[in-house]
């Protein structure tokens, strides 16, 4: 018996056509009240980049995606206790952090920010993942 839920599985031949890849993967983990939310980008659930070259759009959608992801699991953005933001370029991190700022105005998350060389495709300039705890009383919106 499964004693996780995976959320939006894939397989990465099928996400990254352009590269030799074969991962069963998926894009959010509940484990008990806890999920695990996969580096979210500008891309979209259908695979459409959303702001090429413009980091905080790319940050809204992968925001969007979170929000989303996180709902999935019964769990909602106030839930985020952790975040790891990975960015290409240092000049990105006003406009991805305000936006991102703006999703989790109120939550008060711990936040680990990295700048990197680059990420799984040339386009992407942003990435970030989550971590959230649900409470053990809380009830999703109907």
């Amino acid at each position: 018996m499964p004693t996780h839920t995976r959320i939006r599985m894939f397989n990465t031949k099928d996400t990254y056509p352009n590269q030799a890849l074969d991962n069963d993967l998926c894009q959010a983990v509940r484990a008990g009240n806890t999920v695990y939310v996969r580096g979210q980008i500008g891309t979209d659930f259908e695979g459409n980049l959303v702001g090429l070259g413009d980091p905080r759009a790319q940050a809204e959608q992968a925001m969007k995606n979170v929000k989303q992801l996180l709902e999935e699991a019964g769990s909602d953005l106030s839930h985020i206790v952790k975040t790891t933001t990975y960015l290409i370029d240092p000049r990105y991190r006003e406009p991805v952090y305000q936006e991102v700022g703006k999703w989790l105005k109120g939550v008060f998350p711990i936040s680990t920010g990295l700048v990197i060389s680059g990420l799984g495709q040339p386009q992407w300039l942003m990435e970030i993942d989550v971590i959230a705890v649900i409470p053990d009383d809380w009830q999703p919106k109907a």
